[in-house]
């Protein structure tokens, strides 16, 4: 009988199909700031993070290891690819959403709403139509250490959507604390979204709330699951419907109906994370002053976490 290491917490028989006990905990890069929005390039077989103090956009690499990849990043934080494999991200000190285009250049996507520069454009997920959405709390103008003080000039911390059509920026929540990560569904029907608002205010729930998603519109369907360590950050789903999310204590999956399956117990509290390598079977976690591998015995649901360009 295999005995279950210590970076691993098993609460359901389900996670032990989804994280092997044999699976080793990898420290592949250190040195950093506070790291964010892990992405995998599938088709470059790289891995893009932020470290957003230092205003850098990392580069990693099985064979090349760390490179910087930018700098002078605007307090970038988080981070994804669009559907023609563009990378979306999230500046905090320029409180926008850009895309990179193939050639280097940036193109704003979204910079204000009703008038009033947008809070701190925190993490960003695209669905299958090409719409991008987005969260904004307020971190990025709470200090000037992953952004700029500022006085916010929305009246909420909203989600917001981007229409893949007119460019629209529109929000479609507006009841949160601090609304951080978020993901969708396997089938879309429903968005995920994580309130982080204790981070300042211990009667804030640490949970993940859930959206029924029509188009455009969303439906408040209630809690999906509640952090009982620390706070939820960044999430995603896999093949399987699972959902993963950060936590103070490491990385805890979820079954599709909101059972705690079990832990990644990593020794740093956990920002973010995302699936990938060659063949999409890594879990890149962004954690404080480090980013972990490990193994996982499931994909993820994004196109390109699963070993393949976008």
């Amino acid at each position: 009988m295999i005995k279950t290491p210590p970076h691993l917490e098993i609460h359901d028989d389900r996670f032990g199909l989804l994280v092997h006990p044999m699976s080793r905990l990898e420290r592949i890069a250190t040195g950093f700031t506070w790291t964010e929005g892990p992405v995998w390039f599938g088709d470059h077989e790289t891995l893009l993070f932020s470290d957003i103090p230092s205003q850098r956009i990392l580069r990693w690499s099985e064979a090349d290891g760390v490179s910087l990849f930018r700098g002078n990043s605007g307090f970038n934080n988080g981070n994804t690819r669009d559907r023609q494999g563009r990378l979306i991200g999230c500046r905090h000190g320029c409180r926008d959403v850009v895309r990179t285009e193939t050639d280097g250049r940036l193109t704003v996507l979204a910079a204000e709403h009703d008038g009033g520069r947008l809070n701190s454009p925190n993490d960003v997920v695209v669905s299958s139509d090409g719409a991008i959405w987005f969260t904004d709390p307020t971190y990025g103008i709470l200090s000037n250490f992953e952004g700029y003080r500022a006085e916010p000039e929305q009246t909420a911390r909203h989600v917001f959507r981007i229409d893949p059509a007119t460019g629209t920026v529109a929000p479609v929540i507006g009841d949160f604390v601090q609304p951080n990560g978020l993901c969708f569904s396997l089938d879309e029907r429903r968005l995920y979204v994580a309130e982080s608002g204790s981070s300042h205010d211990d009667s804030v729930p640490s949970v993940i709330r859930q959206f029924d998603v029509d188009g455009a519109r969303l439906t408040d369907a209630g809690v999906f699951a509640e952090i009982d360590t620390g706070l939820p950050d960044g999430i995603r789903v896999d093949v399987q419907g699972n959902l993963w999310s950060s936590a103070g204590d490491g990385v805890h999956c979820f079954a599709p109906d909101g059972t705690l399956l079990g832990k990644i117990l990593v020794p740093e509290t956990v920002a973010n994370l995302c699936f990938g390598g060659s063949d999409g079977q890594r879990m890149f976690i962004t954690a404080t002053s480090s980013v972990y591998r490990i193994f996982v015995d499931v994909k993820g649901a994004e196109p390109w976490t699963r070993g393949v360009g976008a």
